[in-house]
């Protein structure tokens, strides 16, 4: 059978969220159809990946994107009710290339990964079509709207508004919708009661062979000082949001502390107000790490402070998967199967975030990371998640 997968980012390396998804999906329905790739390429190192996918697929188009034209492209095509996303990631090659895929193959399954590329399906024609929202952009752009002010904040509410009747929409298209988590599914049908029997949540999974704490990898760490960190995409606003305020809110009295611990920040593309967290002298910035694996293993402490969070956090998955000590929000513990007190720490303001943080510095929970291990490992594999994908295109 033929498959036609549209990603709004190259599904390769799977080093970031919705890439880790997408390549996890991608990599599963090429082994058992014949997959036509369509997606956008948004960092020019990426475009040498396209290469890395294309032996296993029947065809790709790797459109490469701009995020500045795009920006200015997403203002032109600025329309009463049209989200600002749909502009962003508006292109008419990738369009005649869907229109030319459907034309001359027999496409008889499709998959539309994030409510972005939907409208590239706008004329599905009873096409079985699959739709992974993953998470709720909407509620995202709403939380944006909410903690924004002034112009921002109207442009934020705007996006939030006219996504969410783009996800109703495409929705009530396609044939199945599926979301991250239960409790993305279940905001989704709160909003848009009508979508309720059209939807289903498909988790994310964790490769626990890939990230096995067993493995011996040189500390990266000076030997020192306790190594506390947060990983993740740095140029991403919610993990912005995160590091500058446990940054300013928990790190300061933290480094008062003997040893005073250091908060490494490692992750791509950091954001300038990042890079400037790297004068202080308790925190680094590592914007250049091949493999994530050794910082997580060595940390003392892996932190997930998110205010804003959308779906499962993967970081909060291959941390507890490395079997590391983790403190996080409830917001980004929400859609994984762990006991908070258990499996994770939670704390949801800087006085219990600075007072878990020193308790497991402290060696006050030995058995914390084992058990995110042990958590991760019987509700978090991929084969579960795949299983369910493989139900519904049967």
């Amino acid at each position: 059978m033929h498959l036609l997968f549209l990603a709004h980012r190259l599904p390769y390396p799977p080093n970031k969220g919705d890439k880790i998804r997408s390549f996890r999906w991608l990599d599963h329905l090429s082994r058992k159809y014949d997959v036509h790739l369509g997606c956008f390429v948004d960092r020019q190192e990426d475009m040498a990946h396209v290469e890395t996918l294309r032996p296993g697929l029947a065809s790709v188009a790797a459109i490469p994107l701009d995020p500045r034209l795009a920006r200015l492209r997403a203002l032109a095509r600025l329309r009463p009710g049209m989200p600002l996303s749909v502009g962003y990631f508006h292109d008419r090659r990738l369009r005649a290339w869907v229109r030319q895929t459907r034309r001359n193959h027999p496409i008889e399954r499709a998959l539309v990964f994030s409510s972005a590329m939907a409208p590239y399906l706008d004329d599905a024609d009873g096409l079985p079509t699959l739709f992974d929202m993953v998470d709720l952009d909407s509620e995202k752009f709403a939380a944006y709207g909410a903690e924004s002010g002034g112009l921002r904040a109207l442009v934020w509410r705007r996006e939030a508004r006219t996504l969410l009747a783009l996800e109703r929409a495409a929705t009530a298209r396609f044939t199945r919708t599926f979301l991250v988590s239960d409790a993305e599914r279940d905001r989704f049908t709160a909003l848009a009661p009508e979508t309720g029997a059209r939807t289903e949540a498909v988790p994310n999974g964790v490769d626990t062979g890939f990230f096995d704490p067993g493995q011996d990898w040189p500390n990266p760490y000076p030997p020192d000082r306790p190594a506390i960190v947060f990983t993740g995409a740095m140029d991403y606003r919610p993990n912005i949001d995160a590091c500058l305020w446990f940054a300013q809110s928990v790190m300061p009295d933290l480094a008062r502390d003997r040893p005073g611990p250091v908060f490494h920040i490692v992750g791509a593309d950091p954001a300038p107000q990042i890079r400037a967290l790297a004068a202080h002298p308790s925190i680094n910035v590592h914007p250049d790490v091949p493999d994530i694996r050794p910082y997580l293993r060595h940390a003392a402490l892996a932190v997930a402070p998110l205010r804003i969070a959308r779906g499962i956090q993967n970081k909060v998955l291959e941390a507890m998967a490395m079997a590391r000590p983790v403190l996080t929000t409830t917001a980004a513990l929400t859609g994984i199967s762990a006991i908070a007190g258990r499996d994770a720490l939670v704390a949801d303001d800087a006085a219990a975030m600075l007072s878990g943080a020193r308790a497991i510095l402290r060696g006050e929970w030995p058995g914390l990371g084992a058990a995110g291990r042990a958590s991760v490992t019987a509700n978090h594999g991929w084969s579960t998640a795949l299983a369910a994908l493989d139900r519904v295109l049967a």
